[in-house]
């Protein structure tokens, strides 16, 4: 039997922010929910390299010669030792982990669920592992989600639903 908050939460975002065009917020998981699958998927985004005079970032991946702010000559373009995010984008699914962060923001899915919204430091997005019955939710509490084969033992800790057909698929 699956345990459901009864409260909503609040729209710190007003509607603004962490949704998308079709009005369905994202989804937020802590990565160590899945972290087998996140770590064997995910891909590592560095940015690019910069000006080891001025700090200028270059917007290209090829060694630059010449730093267009401070007209210094680059020796050697200096690359970032952590990278900046991490994220996956395969299957419908849009997912990306900010560097310093222990959360995955959802922004695309083939799966959607109703959870309560995120405190302010997600706003207008909602917390997975705080699913509303969808029952009762209102659909300002939509958000995209991971399916099951996502977890561990394949059975996520929310009702999910397709966005094609607005079913619930079983575990």
């Amino acid at each position: 039997m699956k345990t459901y908050t009864e409260y909503a939460g609040i729209d710190y975002g007003r509607g603004l922010t962490n949704i998308d065009k079709k009005n369905i917020r994202f989804g937020v998981l802590p990565f160590h929910e899945i972290l087998q699958a996140w770590c064997d998927d995910s891909e590592s985004e560095y940015g690019f390299p910069f000006c080891e005079h001025c700090g200028y970032e270059f917007k290209t991946t090829t060694d630059p010669k010449l730093c267009p702010i401070c007209r210094q000559e680059i020796i050697e373009p200096i690359w970032r030792d952590e990278p900046l995010f991490h994220y996956y984008r395969q299957n419908g699914y849009k997912i990306y982990q900010p560097f310093d962060d222990t959360d995955l923001f959802i922004e695309k899915s083939p799966f959607f669920t109703f959870a309560q919204f995120c405190s302010p430091c997600a706003p207008g997005a909602c917390y997975l592992l705080n699913p509303l019955n969808p029952k009762e939710a209102s659909k300002n509490n939509i958000c995209y989600c991971l399916d099951h084969k996502w977890f561990e033992n394949e059975k996520a800790p929310y009702p999910v639903f397709t966005i094609k057909t607005g079913k619930e698929v079983k575990a």
